[in-house]
């Protein structure tokens, strides 16, 4: 008798399936059945922000078939929702293999249920895709992408009218109309081509236009415009308008790293195109010390996330990590506001469950509310919208190198950070300080904070049960001590609850559930564990403070050797 999977593989090999699919999985079936049954044991799981997985044949996978089926999915709950033949969608789509072909078959899926599409005529940044949802009013929008994941993944992300990523309730509702559909031969792959409308460099200037409002001094940029800026793509998206947005914000000295100027889904020159890793920006920053430049940014495929790297009091270049930039964003953006008198009661800033306490303590200093979120960007836009007319959002982000400037875009930008990012370079260099310095002013104000993050890879079925293993561990058997400092608090994001170990007590968290345990101490330390919801992995994030007082560089070494005791315990 045939496995489960062995008869869905079956079905692979035959009408209406395409001759190259057909073949492809009938050996795999003869002559490699351990990857047929990875390919078939499940559905490739249409999540609460849409696909992500290998490309290739398979239930499991992501190719024209399983993209038919999620858009007709999508397509049926646009059209209960706002009417058949009266909503519009866009689509975007990054650098990787076949993204072209995905977002095409999307187009014709949609333009086929009579939804009219903005189809973009050339790859583009994922924030312009959300940019494009409201400019163009559509009730809905997708990007092909699977962001910095390895050159063999895709994905599909889906987007509301506000511009953000879906969340409740439409995350749930499309997910079981996506599940409704149980064939091929449910979805109308022939669409109208009459529905369907190419759009490109209107869009990138009214982008651009749109990012430059978010310039806080001008007159700073104009007499720093000769800050020697290095920018790679990584192969990716951000070629397409970053360079162009800098100049335009007056940067006159904007370098690319002409090795990965090119979009190319295999990303030949490095390993991972993912900008939170330093190898990523090797070729970066060997231009950028070659050139005696002031800061490197590098964008990942889809140009939401943004690596940075500047020079220190030494000269030597250093890596950011995502909490130090983005909390110099949020300082900046927030101590401008203020020196012009425009800072008011009813700004905030936001941040994930996961990123540096700085940002908020950074928000008291100011006076401002900071809201908290789960992780992923499009809690920080459903947030935004939540309090739309009533506070207005100035900027915040996430650890995992994602930031936002200003609400006209709704989902993490990597161009609007960047352009940030270098009018912070030139505010240090106006008080001949680099960002180092700044961020070292801001632990004075603020307090000192440093984290880590440590991710484990699990792939495949036994993977995915052995994270789930390891978080019930995390509840059953919580931790007595971490690091030698006592735990006296366990915040269970799942069942909504934080308790508080000493009585038991417990007081409800102000966020939706989600599958995250996080651990605090009597120091003030925390340590959270999740496993991701794009990528086959684990991740425990490490946080430790302290005020400053006394011997700064004593206190930063102090807060590792914290960390180091906080991840020798946990066993990450």
């Amino acid at each position: 008798m045939k496995a489960p999977w062995q008869a869905r593989a079956q079905v692979w090999t035959e009408s209406p399936f395409d001759t190259a699919t057909r073949e492809e999985v009938a050996r795999l079936i003869k002559r490699d059945p351990a990857a047929c049954e990875e390919a078939f044991y499940t559905d490739l799981e249409f999540g609460t922000g849409g696909l992500r997985g290998i490309m290739g044949p398979g239930t499991n996978r992501i190719n024209r078939y399983t993209i038919g089926m999620a858009t007709q999915g999508l397509s049926n709950y646009i059209n209960e929702t706002f009417g058949t033949g009266t909503s519009k969608v866009a689509i975007a789509f990054d650098s990787r293999n076949n993204s072209p072909l995905f977002a095409r078959v999307a187009a014709e899926v949609f333009a086929a249920n009579g939804i009219g599409v903005y189809l973009f005529e050339s790859l583009r940044p994922t924030p312009e895709l959300s940019f494009a949802i409201r400019h163009l009013g559509c009730q809905a929008g997708v990007v092909v992408t699977a962001s910095h994941n390895p050159p063999e993944y895709n994905g599909y992300k889906v987007y509301w009218d506000d511009g953000g990523q879906i969340v409740p309730p439409h995350d749930g509702n499309i997910i079981d109309r996506v599940r409704a559909i149980k064939t091929i031969d449910e979805v109308k792959f022939d669409g109208d081509l009459s529905n369907i409308e190419l759009v490109g460099s209107a869009i990138d200037q009214a982008y651009i236009a749109t990012l430059l409002k978010q310039v806080k001094d001008p007159q700073l940029i104009r007499e720093h415009k000769d800050l020697k800026i290095i920018f790679t793509s990584l192969h990716g998206t951000g070629i397409t308008v970053l360079p162009k947005a800098l100049r335009e914000a007056g940067f006159r000295k904007v370098m690319l790293v002409p090795e990965q100027d090119i979009p190319d889904g295999n990303f030949p020159t490095v390993e991972s195109p993912n900008p939170e890793e330093a190898a990523a920006l090797k070729l970066g920053l060997r231009m950028a010390k070659r050139t005696k430049a002031d800061i490197l940014l590098g964008t990942d495929p889809d140009a939401d996330r943004v690596g940075v790297a500047a020079r220190d009091a030494s000269g030597a270049f250093r890596l950011l990590n995502g909490n130090e930039a983005g909390s110099l964003i949020v300082y900046y953006c927030l101590h401008k506001l203020r020196e012009s008198g425009r800072l008011r009661p009813n700004h905030f800033v936001a941040k994930t469950i996961v990123t540096t306490e700085l940002i908020a303590a950074i928000a008291a200093h100011f006076e401002v509310p900071c809201h908290d979120t789960l992780t992923g960007f499009k809690w920080i836009a459903s947030k935004i919208r939540e309090l739309e007319g009533e506070q207005e959002f100035v900027a915040g982000g996430e650890e995992s190198y994602g930031y936002l400037v200003g609400d006209a875009v709704r989902d993490k930008d990597a161009v609007a950070s960047a352009m940030m990012l270098c009018e912070i370079a030139a505010w240090a260099h106006s008080q001949d300080k680099t960002l180092f310095d700044v961020l070292e002013d801001i632990h004075n104000a603020c307090g000192a904070y440093r984290e880590r993050l440590i991710s484990v890879k699990k792939q495949g079925k036994a993977g995915k049960a052995a994270i789930a293993a390891m978080m019930e561990g995390f509840r059953t058997n919580p931790p007595a001590t971490l690091g030698g400092e006592k735990v006296v608090a366990v915040a269970d994001v799942r069942a909504g609850t934080l308790t508080q170990l000493a009585d038991g007590s417990t007081t409800p968290l102000d966020v939706p559930a989600s599958n995250v345990i996080q651990f605090f101490t009597a120091q003030g330390s925390k340590v959270t564990a999740r496993p991701s919801g794009t990528e086959p992995k684990i991740k425990f994030y490490f946080s430790v403070n302290a005020p400053v007082n006394g011997d700064y560089t004593a206190l930063m070494a102090n807060l590792e050797t914290r960390i180091d005791g906080l991840v020798a315990d946990f066993g990450a």
